[in-house]
C-alpha cells in the first residue's frame, strides 16, 4: 500500500502551482474567513442565536467553516503566519466550547432544532459536517502537533460510535451526504485507534442494505419513504435511492450514479478501506465504479456530474457542454478518489485522471487573483443563454464572490493549500512520482532521509529532471508515471538511455537500484498539440475536436476570438502552434492556428436560407481552460467544430 507524501514535505517552486498556492494563502484564505465571519458561519459556534432572530444557522454551515480551518492548517504547516494562526485558534476555541456534554457537536441541531438531532440522516448533514470537522482537526494536529482540536473531534467520533452501529439500541443509519467515512479513516491513521476505522467500515458496509434505513427514519418522523415519493429531480429514474448511492450495498454497485460529490467521497472512502483491510470485493467495486465514472461519465476537463438537477451523474456519454455542471467539489472529489486508488494499486490510469482534474477542472474553479469562484464549470458559455435559462445561482458565466451554498470556495482553498500531497506516494522500498512540477520532496525510507529534486517547466514543457539527494546509498524502486497522453517518451539515468519498454508496468517506469547522492533521471515527454475527439456516443461533441497539449486542455474565449465562437471551424490540415506567453494570464502556453469562420455578410434580415454560408480565414488563439474567465466576460468554447 502506498501513502501520499505529506504536503508539508513537498515544496513546489514551479510556475503553475506555486503562484496559485501563494495567492490562496495571501488572498483566498483571508477572504473566505471574512465571508464566514460576515455571513454568521463562524459566530454561530457561539450558540447565542435565538428563535425569531435573523440569519438562522444552516444545517451545513459547520462544514464551510471546517474546510476553511483545514485549509488554514495546511497553509500554516508550510508558511507560519501569526495572524492566520490566531484566527484559526480563535475558531478552534469556539468549536470546542460549542461541544455538548455528551460529545455532540453541530450548531444547527444544538440551538435551532435540538429535538431533531439524528432524525433525518437522508436529507440533513450532521455526519457530513462531522466529517469535515474531523478532517480539519487531523490537519491541525499534523500541522502543529497540538491535540486540543483533535481531542474534541475524537470525543465527537466516540459519541457517533455510540449512536450508530448494529448493537442494541443503536441506529443502523448512515449519512445521505457521504464524507464522514473518509474522515474517519484519516482519524484512524492520525491516532492509531482502530475503532475509528471500524466505524468508517460500518458506515460503508451498511449503505444500501434493506430494509432501507432512510425509509424507516422517514416513517418515524411522518415523512414519505423515498421508494413511494414522487419522482424528483434528484432521483428521476426507477432507483429513488441513487441520489445517496444507497440503491444497493456498495460491493454490488455497478455505475457511478446520483449526486456526484457524494459519490466521489464515498468511493474515496471505499478505496481507503479496501487498502487498509485488504478487502478484495471492495477493491473490485472501486475499480468498477472508477471505470464507470472516468470512461463513460467524465468531461475532458476532469469534471464529473452532468446535470444541475441533483448535481448528479446521468447516463453513459451524456456530457453536455453549455450547461455542464461539473461542480468544483466533484472534480476535487475525483482527484481524491484517484489518489486513493493509487494507494490501492499503482496504475497510470489513476494518475492520468488525477492530473487531468488538477490541471484543468479544479483550478478553473477560482480566479487567478483568488477572489472569485465557480461552483459549476461548463465547457461552453454564451452569457445571454445563461441569463435566459433557469440555471440557478450556482451556474453562471462569471465567477462569484460567494454562494449561499458555499461548499466550493473553501474546498478549493484546502486543495490548493495541500496540493503537494498529490505529487508523490511512498511505501516499503518504493517511491512513486505522480505529478511533475519543479520543487523538492523530502522522504524517509526506512530511517534514511533523502530528497528528490525536480527541475522542469511542466506542464508547459515535457522535459523533467529528477535528482536524488542522499547522505548515504539507499536501495528502493523509483516509479515514474509515463502519462497516457504521451507517445514517444524517453528516459536517461545519469546520462545513459533507459529502455522504457522493459521498465514500464501499468503506466509507471519502475527503476530499481541502490540510489546514490547525485543520481539523476531525465525524462523527455513530448507534448505536441493534439486534436482530441470524443466517443461517437457523446452527441454533444459530434463533429468537434478539443485541443490538448500535454495534460492541459484548451478553450477559445471571446476576448481572443470575437463573438459567435460556434461559427469557427478548424480544418484538419491547420497547423497548431504552441507558444509560452509570460505576460498573459499569469504566464501560460497558448495555441494558435489558421481557421475559418462563417460570415454573416449577405444574410440581411433572413434567419434561414438555402445557400451555404460564406467563410473567411481567421487566426484563432486558444488558452488553457484552467484560466478562462479571468478577463472581460464573454463566450467560451472547448469543443470546436472540425473540418475534415
Amino acid at each position: 500500500m502506498l501513502r501520499p507524501v505529506p504536503h508539508n514535505q513537498v515544496k513546489l517552486t514551479d510556475r503553475f502551482w506555486a503562484p496559485r498556492a501563494a495567492v490562496n494563502r495571501r488572498a483566498t484564505l483571508p477572504i473566505e474567513h471574512e465571508q464566514c465571519r460576515k455571513t454568521g458561519r463562524i459566530d454561530a459556534f457561539r450558540l447565542d442565536w435565538r428563535p425569531g432572530r435573523p440569519n438562522e444557522p444552516h444545517i451545513f454551515w459547520d462544514s464551510d467553516v471546517a474546510k476553511w480551518m483545514e485549509a488554514a492548517a495546511y497553509s500554516l504547516a508550510d508558511h507560519p503566519d501569526r495572524r492566520l494562526e490566531a484566527r484559526l485558534e480563535e475558531v478552534i476555541d469556539l468549536v470546542a466550547r460549542a461541544q455538548q456534554p455528551d460529545g455532540y457537536l453541530n450548531v444547527h441541531f444544538t440551538i435551532v432544532e435540538p429535538e431533531k438531532r439524528w432524525t433525518n440522516l437522508r436529507d440533513w448533514h450532521e455526519l457530513y459536517c462531522a466529517g469535515h470537522l474531523i478532517e480539519a482537526a487531523v490537519a491541525h494536529f499534523q500541522a502543529t502537533g497540538r491535540r486540543k482540536f483533535l481531542a474534541v473531534m475524537c470525543r465527537y467520533a466516540d459519541h457517533i460510535a455510540k449512536v450508530f452501529g448494529r448493537g442494541r439500541g443503536q441506529k443502523r443509519g448512515y449519512c445521505g451526504h457521504e464524507e464522514i467515512e473518509l474522515a474517519l479513516v484519516k482519524l484512524y491513521r492520525a491516532t492509531g485507534e482502530k475503532r475509528y476505522l471500524d466505524l468508517a467500515k460500518y458506515f460503508v458496509d451498511e449503505r444500501g442494505r434493506r430494509p432501507h434505513y432512510f425509509d424507516r427514519e422517514a416513517g418515524k418522523r411522518g415523512d414519505v419513504p423515498a421508494k413511494t415519493a414522487k419522482r424528483s429531480a434528484y432521483s428521476p429514474g426507477d432507483q429513488p435511492y441513487e441520489e445517496w448511492q444507497a440503491h444497493a450495498p456498495v460491493r454490488g454497485q455497478k455505475d457511478a450514479v446520483g449526486h456526484a460529490v457524494r459519490a466521489m467521497y464515498l468511493y474515496s472512502a471505499m478505496a481507503d478501506l479496501a487498502a487498509e483491510t485488504k478487502d478484495a470485493k471492495l477493491a473490485a467495486a472501486c475499480r468498477r465504479l472508477w471505470k464507470s465514472a472516468t470512461e463513460r461519465r467524465m468531461f475532458i476537463t476532469g469534471g464529473v456530474g452532468s446535470a444541475r438537477h441533483g448535481e448528479r451523474f446521468t447516463f453513459d456519454h451524456d456530457l453536455p457542454n453549455e450547461f455542464a455542471y461539473a461542480e468544483t467539489c466533484a472534480t476535487i472529489g475525483l482527484a481524491m478518489f484517484a489518489q486513493r486508488m493509487l494507494g490501492l494499486e499503482l496504475d497510470g490510469r489513476y494518475g492520468d485522471v488525477m492530473e487531468r482534474a488538477l490541471y484543468n477542472g479544479i483550478p478553473s474553479g477560482v480566479s487567478l487573483d483568488g477572489r472569485r469562484f465557480f461552483y459549476a464549470n461548463p465547457l461552453a458559455v454564451h452569457p445571454e443563454a445563461y441569463r435566459h435559462a433557469d440555471q440557478g445561482g450556482h451556474v453562471a458565466p462569471e465567477r462569484q464572490e460567494w454562494f449561499g451554498c458555499a461548499c466550493c470556495p473553501p474546498n478549493i482553498a484546502r486543495l490548493l493549500a495541500s496540493v503537494g500531497q498529490y505529487v508523490c506516494s511512498q511505501g516499503p522500498g518504493q517511491v512513486a512520482v505522480h505529478l511533475y512540477a519543479a520543487g523538492e520532496t523530502k522522504l524517509d525510507l526506512g530511517g534514511r532521509e533523502l530528497r528528490l529534486e525536480q527541475s522542469t517547466d511542466y506542464p508547459w514543457d515535457g522535459r523533467v529532471q529528477i535528482a536524488v539527494r542522499s547522505a548515504e546509498p539507499a536501495a528502493f524502486i523509483l516509479a515514474l508515471r509515463i502519462p497516457g497522453w504521451c507517445r514517444g517518451a524517453k528516459a536517461w539515468l545519469n546520462g545513459r538511455p533507459l529502455q522504457l519498454a522493459r521498465l514500464v508496468r501499468r503506466g509507471y517506469a519502475h527503476i530499481r537500484r541502490e540510489w546514490r547522492d547525485g543520481d539523476v533521471v531525465r525524462l523527455d515527454l513530448p507534448m505536441p498539440v493534439e486534436r482530441v475527439s470524443a466517443h461517437p456516443a457523446v452527441r454533444h461533441d459530434a463533429g468537434r475536436v478539443a485541443l490538448q497539449r500535454g495534460p492541459v486542455v484548451y478553450c477559445l474565449e471571446e476576448a481572443d476570438n470575437g463573438r459567435d465562437l460556434n461559427a469557427i471551424s478548424l480544418p484538419r490540415s491547420a497547423r497548431l502552434t504552441a507558444r509560452f506567453d509570460p505576460r498573459l494570464l499569469g504566464g501560460v502556453a497558448t495555441i494558435t492556428a489558421r481557421a475559418e469562420r462563417e460570415s454573416a455578410a449577405g444574410w440581411e434580415n433572413r434567419l434561414y436560407r438555402a445557400a451555404a454560408p460564406k467563410r473567411r480565414a481567421v487566426r484563432i488563439r486558444a488558452v488553457p481552460y484552467s484560466v478562462w474567465a479571468n478577463r472581460r466576460p464573454g463566450e467560451m468554447l472547448v469543443w470546436i467544430r472540425a473540418d475534415r
